[in-house]
């Protein structure tokens, strides 16, 4: 007679390989998500930053520190190639370029106007809107939905109270996030490694360069400023940047959107602790509700994949 501890490890060896096997798919599938929560991160600390830069370089003036100094940062890393691409190659890189220039421009002037908590909340709506016009499951319309709820329920309904022009150029930015995620994607697949996110990024930062000189000028050169604008460019772009690209390699255009709604609740953190502005019980509930939606996109799209 067999031993009942042989079957039991002839049962058991499978289902132990079988797990072992099963983990680094998992880690596989569930490591875009954990770039584009990075990302999220370090872009939201990175714009905290640059709010106590504002004062010294006005918000043009980030803009152009920001960019300005992430491209020469990529391109010294990258080094990139220019022969080789089509025309449509570099009319993607361009697209990109300007969209990731004007979501930044408009941005910086929403949150010299109004709270950052709000201005991404407002800002949000784009990712947000974009998931439920490219998303073809319904089940990705409902995490939509509620990741909005969220949203809104973190603007406390006192949207009506902003600054009309700092939350028009927060609605615009919102805009320019959607055609920033629909052309990084589309760079990623054209060119390799990080090549075409330091091609855009120089070109973005050649159109923001005469907007910073107007409103700065000779202030661009404090070498305080330049630190500081240093680190927002690492924190706001070159890390996050980097990491979107290559999630967005892996990662649906719906998926990736609906994770975006993290960045209220991580603005939101990042302006208690940096900015010390305080986060009431509704703003815990509508960091609980977007975290939620992003949760639930994540296991949608792990499930998928299985």
């Amino acid at each position: 007679m067999d031993s009942p501890v042989k079957d039991i490890a002839a049962v058991s060896v499978p289902e132990a390989a079988a797990a072992r096997a099963a983990a680094p798919a998992r880690a596989t599938r569930l490591g875009p998500v954990a770039l584009v929560v990075a990302g999220g991160l370090s872009v939201q600390f990175g714009s905290a930053v640059a709010v106590l830069l504002m004062p010294r370089a006005g918000a043009l003036g980030v803009v152009t520190l920001r960019l300005v100094l992430a491209a020469a940062v990529l391109l010294v890393v990258c080094r990139p190639k220019v022969r080789g691409y089509s025309r449509a190659d570099w009319g993607t890189v361009v697209a990109f370029g300007t969209a990731m220039a004007a979501m930044n421009i408009l941005f910086y002037q929403a949150a010299d106007r109004i709270p950052l908590g709000a201005a991404v909340t407002l800002e949000v709506l784009g990712p947000l809107v974009l998931s439920v016009i490219v998303s073809r499951r319904v089940v990705n319309l409902l995490w939509a939905g509620l990741a909005l709820g969220g949203v809104v329920l973190l603007g406390g309904g006192g949207f009506d109270r902003l600054d009309p022009v700092g939350a028009a150029f927060a609605l615009a930015a919102g805009a320019m996030w959607a055609a920033y995620i629909v052309f990084s994607a589309r760079t990623g697949r054209r060119f390799p490694q990080a090549d075409g996110l330091a091609l855009a990024m120089a070109f973005g930062a050649v159109l923001s360069l005469p907007f910073g000189l107007v409103e700065a000028g000779g202030k661009l050169l404090v070498p305080s400023t330049i630190g500081l604008g240093l680190a927002v460019a690492l924190m706001s772009s070159v890390l996050p940047y980097t990491l979107e690209l290559l999630a967005l390699r892996r990662l649906p255009a719906p998926t990736f959107a609906v994770l975006m709604s993290l960045e209220p609740a991580i603005a939101a953190t990042a302006g208690f602790l940096v900015l010390s502005q305080a986060l009431s019980p509704t703003d815990a509930l509508a960091i609980a509700l977007v975290i939620a939606a992003s949760m639930g996109a994540v296991r949608t799209q792990v499930r998928k994949r299985g």
